[in-house]
């Protein structure tokens, strides 16, 4: 839904004790708390909850407090909710639940936050309670099996694509939209169908890359599960620019996904499963740094010591894991360049990817290796700390919110004018690539990698 209302539980807490007004470092308590809400196994902690202050300052990064105006849709009103069910003062509804779902999960708070408040640990936390404590409705329930027995399965995602290809390459994607009939799907098929990008090619990638020239580094890349099947282009490019700056480059096809879809979504025993696979992979691999270049996959790799934290088989080696983990526009900032970089002539608007730039505080990497590109000028996106209204499955699940922030975005492109669009996250080119076809513009959106690597091919 686009706009959702107030909830009775936040209005219920609201009464309870007004905090959001209060002043900053005011704590106002119900007297009347009673048993909590939430399960015992890591719910949203309250020396964490307690770290927020009220202040504002989330208020205006956050895209649904910008686009509703809410404060119980906005980082310190969810805070809030965590602590009225934390002390007994409402109970997990569906009205509850809602102003979590709307959530992006962006993390635009983070560098917001003068006080520190870690609203990445208390959101997934929160989602994991949602996932085990409440019950959906059955079609929410059924879409969402579909999605995370879908996308975090590599085989059957290599299936899918290739149905889509004929779909693509057959006309009948072209027949359906030419005709409206596209418009007799349900609203998020609709949405899911939109971001589908060109599968006129695959390009396979090795699971052994040498270095060109005298060897740097030996890396290890993590292909991803959307990305690898549907935008192989961005692996393969990544690949190339790593050998070409010396790295032998390690990439084993039974790397399963890292689980960053299902572990943003609170199914924490699916995605805890997935990350000792994953683990197991790299160690046999043996290589000196894991290399992301999905925003919203790196995260979630860098997390694995959190996620696993339970685990005496996996806690120390996840800790191991996460610190060898690198974005890949990170990685190559470190090492310095080698390969020598041919001119571009373009016109580049950068989009931060948002896990990329608030939670993995990677922002002025990829703008670096930008700007050794000759020739190529660098622009500035306009409300650069705001969502695109990818974030994982949200598009999906949410597509009227996800789809007004997508045309926002694309209305900053649109000003600019720039020839292209770099990102560091395959959802947010998938995002916005919809939304510049929706206003009928033909600006096409990269990954940073990919105008790295045609510079150093020339």
């Amino acid at each position: 839904m686009a706009q959702p209302t107030e909830s009775p539980a936040a209005g219920n807490a609201k009464q309870s004790g007004e905090s959001l007004a209060a002043p900053a470092g005011e704590h106002v308590v119900s007297p009347a708390a009673g048993p909590s809400s939430f399960d015992g196994h890591h719910p949203p902690s309250p020396e964490l909850i307690s770290q927020c202050v009220h202040c504002g300052f989330c208020l205006p990064t956050c895209p649904t407090y910008m686009l509703w105006g809410k404060e119980m849709d906005s980082p310190r009103g969810r805070i809030y909710l965590m602590k009225a069910a934390q002390e007994g003062e409402c109970e997990i509804t569906p009205e509850w639940v809602e102003h979590f779902d709307t959530c992006l999960g962006c993390m635009s708070c983070l560098t917001s936050c003068p006080s520190g408040v870690q609203y990445d640990a208390l959101i997934e936390a929160t989602r994991g309670q949602i996932e085990r404590l409440h019950r959906r409705p059955l079609r929410e329930r059924l879409f969402r099996r579909l999605l995370f027995n879908l996308f975090p399965k590599i085989g059957r995602l290599r299936i899918l694509r290739l149905v889509l290809t004929a779909y693509q390459r057959t006309g009948v994607r072209r027949l359906l939209h030419g005709s409206g009939a596209i418009q007799l799907l349900p609203r998020r098929w609709r949405a899911m169908e939109a971001l589908l990008p060109s599968l006129e090619r695959y390009e396979k990638i090795p699971g052994f890359t040498p270095a060109i020239g005298p060897r740097r580094r030996r890396v290890g890349l993590a292909l991803g599960c959307v990305q690898r099947e549907f935008l192989s282009s961005i692996n393969a490019a990544t690949v190339r620019v790593l050998a070409a700056e010396g790295c032998d480059v390690i990439a084993p096809g039974e790397q399963p996904c890292c689980g960053a879809l299902l572990v943003h979504a609170g199914e924490e025993e699916a995605a805890e499963a997935l990350a000792r696979r994953m683990i197991d992979v790299f160690e046999n691999a043996e290589v000196e740094t894991i290399i992301s270049n999905a925003g919203g996959c790196g995260s979630s790799l860098k997390e694995y010591g959190r996620l696993l934290r339970d685990d005496p088989a996996y806690s120390e080696r996840a800790k191991a894991f996460a610190a060898k983990c690198k974005d890949v526009s990170e990685f190559l900032e470190e090492i310095g360049p080698r390969a020598p970089r041919r001119p571009l002539a373009l016109r580049v608007a950068y989009h931060d990817s948002c896990h990329l730039q608030h939670a993995q505080r990677v922002s002025s990497a990829p703008r670096s290796l930008l700007a050794s590109i000759p020739g190529l000028e660098l622009l500035e996106m306009p409300e650069g700390a705001i969502c695109c209204g990818s974030a994982g499955i949200y598009n999906l699940t949410q597509p009227e919110t996800a789809d007004s922030l997508a045309d926002r975005k694309a209305g900053h492109i649109r000003a600019l004018e720039p020839d292209a669009v770099a990102t560091g996250n395959p959802g947010c080119l998938l995002q916005m690539s919809a939304a510049l076809r929706r206003k009928g513009l033909r600006t096409r959106v990269l990954h940073t990698v990919q105008l790295l690597d045609a510079s150093i091919r020339g």
